[in-house]
């Protein structure tokens, strides 16, 4: 092999690297983000308010009076809808996170963009 295909090889090898190393920060920097993100949501006039935190779980439920107006089931479906929300506006924020790091047509992004949309879809609007 001559010389200067070695060169080559050499310089194609250490780009490649670099390109690869530069993907992995990117991950890096895409997984400490979306580890900080919360969502956020009210309903019936902000007497329901939930936060959940970067997996979806719910970090917190604030009700005030005002939930004592509605039945037990009526109630329960109405934290449920926050929650939803809550989760789909985590869901946003991850989109808006790969986007500014990895990017959203990337495999990892499309990975992580999916996985959110599977886990927390949009509620349905009624």
């Amino acid at each position: 092999m001559p010389v200067n295909d070695v060169d080559a090889a050499g310089e194609w090898l250490g780009s490649w690297a670099s390109q690869v190393d530069a993907r992995a920060q990117r991950a890096v920097e895409l997984s400490r983000r979306v580890a900080a993100l919360t969502g956020t949501a009210e309903g019936r006039d902000g007497a329901i308010r939930v936060r959940v935190g970067s997996s979806g779980q719910v970090e917190a439920l604030d009700l005030d009076d005002r939930v004592h107006e509605l039945s037990g089931p009526r109630l329960a479906d109405e934290i449920m809808a926050v929650i939803r929300r809550a989760q789909s506006a985590l869901s946003a924020q991850v989109v808006e996170q790969v986007r500014a790091t990895v990017g959203a047509d990337s495999e990892a992004g499309r990975a992580v963009i999916d996985s959110f949309e599977a886990r927390f879809p949009a509620p349905d609007r009624r």
